[in-house]
């Protein structure tokens, strides 16, 4: 069995999750992007089909599933060491950045340089979101029963507005069907394309027959106490909030809403999102209608999962309440930001530690891996639905009544076919666009 520790070492697989926390922009979608460029394609530091493996896993679970992916690879490579360091890696660079510019949003008022930034990002962050779904279709709508799903899962998501939950589970009791009648429409046809996938399945670091070390490998035992110590780390964290400021404190109930939220983030942030608008607007009075809105859209335009807008969230909420009086508010904000991040992401972290190595117990299992393939087959239906979503608050910021943003759809544009047609990398997109959407804001062409 090959040692993956020693083919890649724990500071190379440092050096690349701390350069991904830097760069991971174009939400989900992007993210899956960028490390399946970078893991399978150029590093091949994991096979494709390993890759997918973790991805269906990752997509069953609530909270951010390139976070929870990254943190699964750092597993594969390097235990619960890798899986800590991908994980946190991830997230630390948004955090600070997103303390940044929530401290610049609310000490400095309007920002220029700021407002053009997020004007030009966002209609690349929908060419990148495209650009990720069909990276994606070509590498797992393989039949005609994957691409079906695929398109039924958009109208669901797009015309019905079927919650998430319920097209993963409808997709993965089609998965099961297919598995049972139809198990050639859960496979690639291609001989030549199988050939090929095998060549760089054994070219991997972490191939279709590479195992776990010994201590990855499952054991009930090994559940048990991963759950004890997560929700024990819970427990501590929030007992000791509730011992130090009271159980009705803001940095308590921060903590406690947080956790709830993180629970029912089934589908990526904007699921999630409503719930986390009507408790902190309407019910705390945490920020305002407006901050909240201005706080999705720095979301977007940083790198990092997009439910790290709960870091502004949290920053806000701490800074409106003055937990530590009126001369202290970056403090304040700094660490209510920390606590609303930290029960955000807990969650996470458990699911990954304690489930990963059941998910590799049940990998060449076909009762797992058909239902796994049918729903990401679903998943590009799904991101196709969040690049609609982007594009019409892209265009028709204030509504279809509104004018139509043409200066918008043409960097859309540009930044669509910098991507698809001339293969430039997410990161030159982002910056290019970025300072494009300055130019504009200084040229007086948008109000």
């Amino acid at each position: 069995m090959p040692n993956h520790q020693s083919q890649v070492s724990l500071f190379t697989a440092f050096k690349y999750w701390l350069k991904l926390g830097f760069i991971s922009f174009g939400g989900p979608a992007g993210q899956l992007g960028m490390m399946h460029q970078e893991l399978v394609e150029k590093r091949r530091w994991i096979s494709e089909q390993r890759f997918l493996h973790a991805l269906n896993y990752t997509m069953l679970l609530p909270g951010p599933e390139a976070q929870q992916l990254a943190t699964y690879i750092g597993w594969l490579l390097h235990g619960k060491r890798g899986a800590l360091i991908a994980g946190l890696l991830f997230i630390l660079p948004s955090f600070f950045i997103l303390s940044l510019l929530a401290w610049l949003y609310l000490a400095h008022g309007d920002v220029p340089v700021l407002q053009g930034v997020l004007y030009g990002i966002k209609p690349a962050v929908t060419a990148i979101v495209l650009f990720a779904a069909w990276r994606l279709a070509k590498k797992t709508l393989h039949t005609s029963s994957l691409k079906a799903l695929a398109l039924l899962a958009l109208i669901g998501i797009a015309g019905f507005n079927l919650p998430f939950p319920l097209i993963v589970f409808s997709a993965a009791l089609v998965g099961l069907l297919l598995m049972k009648w139809f198990p050639a429409q859960l496979k690639v046809p291609s001989a030549h394309h199988s050939a090929t996938q095998g060549s760089e399945q054994t070219a991997a670091v972490i191939n279709n027959d590479s195992a776990v070390s010994t201590s990855q490998r499952f054991s009930w035992r090994k559940l048990v106490s991963a759950i004890l110590m997560g929700v024990g780390i819970w427990c501590l964290a929030i007992g000791l909030l509730s011992v130090i400021y009271g159980w009705h404190s803001t940095q308590t109930q921060l903590a406690w809403f947080f956790t709830k939220a993180a629970l029912l983030t089934f589908g990526g942030a904007y699921a999630v999102l409503p719930y986390v608008y009507q408790a902190a607007v309407e019910q705390y009075q945490w920020l305002t209608a407006l901050q909240m809105i201005d706080g999705l859209a720095l979301g977007e335009s940083t790198p990092g999962p997009l439910i790290m807008v709960v870091t502004f969230v949290g920053f806000v909420a701490g800074w409106s309440q003055q937990l530590f009086g009126a001369d202290q508010l970056l403090l304040a904000g700094v660490m209510a930001g920390a606590i609303v991040t930290f029960f955000t992401f807990l969650p996470s972290f458990l699911f990954i530690i304690a489930g990963a190595p059941l998910v590799e117990a049940s990998r060449k299992q076909a009762f797992f891996t058909g239902p796994l393939t049918a729903i990401t087959a679903a998943v590009v239906g799904v991101i196709v639905n969040l690049a609609l979503f982007f594009g019409y608050y892209v265009l028709w910021p204030q509504g279809f009544s509104a004018p139509f943003d043409v200066i918008a759809l043409a960097l859309g544009l540009l930044a669509g076919l910098a991507l698809f047609k001339y293969n430039q990398s997410i990161m030159r997109v982002l910056a290019l666009a970025a300072l494009a959407g300055i130019a504009i804001n200084f040229s007086g062409l948008i109000a």
